[in-house]
């Protein structure tokens, strides 16, 4: 089919679908040409009829050359009817239809409901950042790049009604733009006090639901009122913000395409609460460095050198210039002003969006505060023991981190405002030196044993220990400064096979010297300490009966674990200071008795001296000779032992303020009550008759000396444990001061040693006989009261005295009255006695 149309002709006979795109809508247009042309329209439209029937007989060239150049009303009008006669016009009239929609939607949905909008567009947007940095530093704040990705997701929004108009909206607008806006954050709970004011670009998004809009501007940030944020950080730091609220505040002048929409007062709350709350970023310490520095003039201080590794989980990207801070301690009270320790810096640190950040802090201490230094009021502790002794104990301590001046002058003033005010506390782990102190020994050991007479509790009341303190201290590798050990003291426990035995005062200051010393490889102090008469507090009885009876009985080395917690007093380029409590642990070997057992003591016994008598009882003084085997020495200021023959306690013997010494130990004086019914009754009367019929007829024996209960009487549980400690001594020999006496003419008799009955004389026709007797005692008479006594010649009587008469026998040789005899006549004894004629009979 051709076309019958001239070529001018418009295109209303065309069979080509016309473009759905609508033509463009213009505001207004003005000239003569159009207002003719509207004025033939319109007469042209109430003249013609609006739907062409089908019989009419005029054909469209016809009507198209009567009628001349038609208006475009009419035209369209009949392109529509021809259209629909043709079944091909209808994109066309769906184009015109969708075009008015969407001018009306719009105009509906900008002017009518913004309400509306503005709920779909608060709930169905989302900002995810996936990078902020600075661009710089200003005088008055920064400049920010920020970028992330804008998306519109329906599924937020909760009323279905506002879901369903704003999805259809959005898709109608497709796009929004917005102009330059000023954003101010605010906290509510807080006065409304400004955290900051922003100033945001024009940006162009993608409104659609599902869309994502990539977004990327830098933006001017300045912080809002400084005591403020302070405020905030405070109560952040300080756990007291459980929550936040945070309100944005703006003026977005809007627009679609040309369609200006616009200012829309925008104000959005996000409340912070949980896991939105930022926390204290991870870190670790990677490594520690002490050192001396030289200050200005002729003064030291002490330098920190810090390196850090901090955990960083933000998109964050910038440059942190140069900044200045103080570090602080806590004082003696919670209520008390932080101590100043130490000034640090920190040089231009860049951080990058979630990755690690690395930096190094320089620290110098210029000296130690009185403050800190000082005891706390009730406390023998200043805030710097606290402080070092959580710390070598392996526990967190606290320190303090506040802002200060920057060593840079190109830090914005801003910066140190507004971290001038804000303190940080910091965890600061501690360091375990559990093996500081090795090779904890003691030499030159020397016991002293309790005085009987002090307190009981009191420090005179226990054993008391004397030596040297011998321990090598390795330094840890933090500290590369010089140390001079000038006093130690310290609370050791002592065990004994994993049990505690006691433990060893040494709460009093002992002075020291040190040297440099090598241990195991790495630098090191070499410690020496004097102590004197430190107490041993025994706390458990058995064990220390163990000890006592594997030194005695053992006779092999003795080994004690010693566990102390040392105060050493050092001297360094910050003054001199101490460091309590450090952990330290040694083996102290006791050598046992020489030989395994205690006779090796080998004691001797004269000089004996009678100082009092009764009617049972002996008093007697003695000298005593010993020699200890041990390295040990000892100091005894009185002890009390039982005097024992065959099992039985007949006496007891006490010694005060001996000192014994290693090797031979002479003349210590020894007092002793001889007392055989007193201590054991009738038996024990038995027992010390036989025993001094056996002495005073020149036999050997011996006694048994044994510690009892109340041998330290301060001490009870020492003299228990020494309960079977035994020490046999011999008694001592009669003297022989008479030239000749002691050659005896029996010579059945093994014992050639003098007796007390040296030589006795018979006188047949007086009736009488003469004794020599041999006094043991140089200093004392010995006074006779009654003698009962029977003579006999080879187990047959001879005669018996009875005589009640008292004579003294002095020092050495003596001659005894005569004695009256009643002779046993018609016995073979007296027989003999005749027989002899008055010759010596012995």
């Amino acid at each position: 089919m051709t076309d019958s149309n001239p070529p001018s002709s418009p295109p209303l006979g065309s069979t080509r679908t016309p473009s759905v795109r609508p033509a463009s809508i213009r505001s207004s247009h003005t000239g003569t040409n159009h207002s003719l042309r509207s004025q033939t329209s319109s007469r042209t439209t109430e003249e013609t009829p609006l739907l062409a029937r089908e019989d009419a007989n005029e054909s469209d060239g016809e009507r198209q050359q009567s009628d001349g150049a038609l208006p475009a009303a009419p035209s369209a009008l009949r392109s529509l009817h021809d259209h629909t006669k043709g079944g091909r016009r209808w994109p066309s009239i769906l184009a015109l239809v969708l075009l008015c929609l969407v001018v009306i939607v719009i105009m509906a949905l900008a002017f009518f409901a913004p309400a509306i909008v503005k709920e779909y567009a608060m709930q169905a947007t989302t900002f995810e950042p996936t990078s902020l940095s600075i661009d710089s530093f200003t005088p008055t704040g920064v400049r920010a790049r920020i970028e992330g990705d804008l998306t519109m997701d329906a599924s937020r929004v909760k009323k279905k009604a506002v879901r369903d108009l704003g999805r259809f909206g959005t898709w109608v607008a497709k796009e929004v733009e917005s102009g330059e806006t000023d954003v101010e954050v605010t906290l509510p709970e807080y006065g409304n006090v400004v955290l900051g004011t922003a100033t945001v670009p024009p940006i162009k998004i993608s409104v659609r639901n599902g869309h994502t809009t990539h977004v990327n501007f830098l933006s001017d940030l300045q912080p809002g009122n400084v005591d403020g944020i302070r405020r905030v950080a405070n109560d952040w730091l300080d756990g007291k913000l459980g929550q936040l609220r945070v309100q944005g505040k703006a003026k977005v002048p809007l627009k679609s395409g040309l369609l200006r929409l616009g200012d829309q007062s925008v104000a959005h709350s996000v409340v912070l609460e949980g896991d939105d709350i930022p926390s204290m970023p991870e870190y670790d310490i990677l490594r520690l460095n002490f050192h001396e520095t030289d200050l200005p003039g002729t003064q030291k201080g002490m330098a920190a050198d810090v390196a850090l590794r901090v955990g960083n989980k933000y998109p964050l990207d910038f440059t942190v210039p140069p900044l200045g801070f103080n570090i602080l301690v806590d004082g003696c009270a919670s209520s008390d002003p932080y101590i100043m320790l130490a000034d640090a810096t920190t040089g231009d640190v860049h951080i990058e969006p979630k990755e690690d950040l690395y930096l190094n802090v320089s620290g110098i201490v210029r000296g130690l505060p009185e403050a800190l230094t000082q005891a706390c009021p009730g406390s023998q502790e200043s805030p710097l023991d606290a402080l070092l002794g959580e710390y070598i104990h392996g526990n967190d301590t606290t320190i303090y981190v506040r802002g200060s001046d920057s060593p840079s002058p190109d830090t914005p003033k801003w910066i140190t405002d507004l971290i001038s005010g804000i303190t940080v506390p910091v965890p600061f782990p501690g360091h375990t030196f559990d093996h500081l102190i090795r090779n904890f020994t003691l030499a030159n050991v020397h016991f002293g044993l309790p005085d009987p007479f002090a307190k009981p509790g009191s420090p005179e009341a226990q054993p008391q220990i004397s030596a040297k303190i011998k321990a090598l201290v390795a330094l840890p590798e933090e500290m590369n400064f010089n140390i001079d050990v000038g006093r130690v003291r310290a609370d050791a426990d002592v065990y004994y096979h994993g049990k505690k035995l006691g433990y060893l005062d040494l709460r009093e200051w002992q002075r020291a010297n040190s040297t440099r010393a090598d241990v195991d490889g790495l630098p090191g102090l070499a410690v020496e300490a004097a102590i004197r008469k430190a107490p041993l507090q025994v706390t458990d009885d058995d064990i220390f009966s163990e000890v006592v009876q594997a030194l005695v009985f053992g006779g092999k080395m003795v080994y004690l674990t010693v566990k102390a917690g040392v105060d050493v007093e050092m001297k360094t380029a910050l003054g001199e200071f101490a460091v309590r409590k450090i952990p330290a642990e040694g083996v102290v070997p006791v050598k046992p008795i020489s030989g395994g057992g205690i006779g090796t003591f080998a004691p001797k016994l004269g000089n004996l001296k009678i100082l009092d008598t009764g009617s049972s009882s002996i008093t007697l003084q003695a000298e005593v000779n010993v020699t200890n085997p041990t390295e040990y020495s000892a100091t005894v200021p009185y002890i009390d032992i039982n005097i024992l023959n065959n099992g039985t306690i007949l006496g007891h013997a006490t010694a005060k303020d001996v000192r014994v010494v290693p090797g031979p130990n002479e003349n210590i004086l020894v007092t002793a009550v001889w007392d055989p019914l007193i201590s054991s009754g009738s038996k024990g009367q038995a027992v010390g008759k036989e025993f001094l019929s056996q002495y005073i007829s020149g036999w050997n024996s011996t006694i048994t000396l044994k510690t009892h209960k109340g041998s330290i009487p301060s001490q009870p549980a020492l003299g228990k444990a020494l309960e079977s400690m035994e020490i046999v001594m011999p008694t001592p020999k009669l003297s022989a001061p008479v030239p000749g006496h002691g050659d005896g003419d029996g010579g059945d008799d093994k014992d050639m040693g003098p007796h007390f009955i040296e030589d006795a004389t018979m006188h047949l026709f007086t009736s009488s006989a003469t004794f020599t007797l041999l006094s043991p005692l140089k200093y004392s008479t010995l006074f006779i009261t009654y003698i009962n006594a029977t003579a006999f010649y080879k187990d047959d009587p001879a005669g018996h005295i009875d005589y009640d008469l008292q004579f003294a026998v002095p020092p050495g040789a003596t001659t005894s009255p005569r004695l009256p005899v009643d002779w046993s006549l018609g016995s073979v004894g007296y027989d003999a006695v005749k027989g002899a004629l008055a010759a010596r009979l012995s």
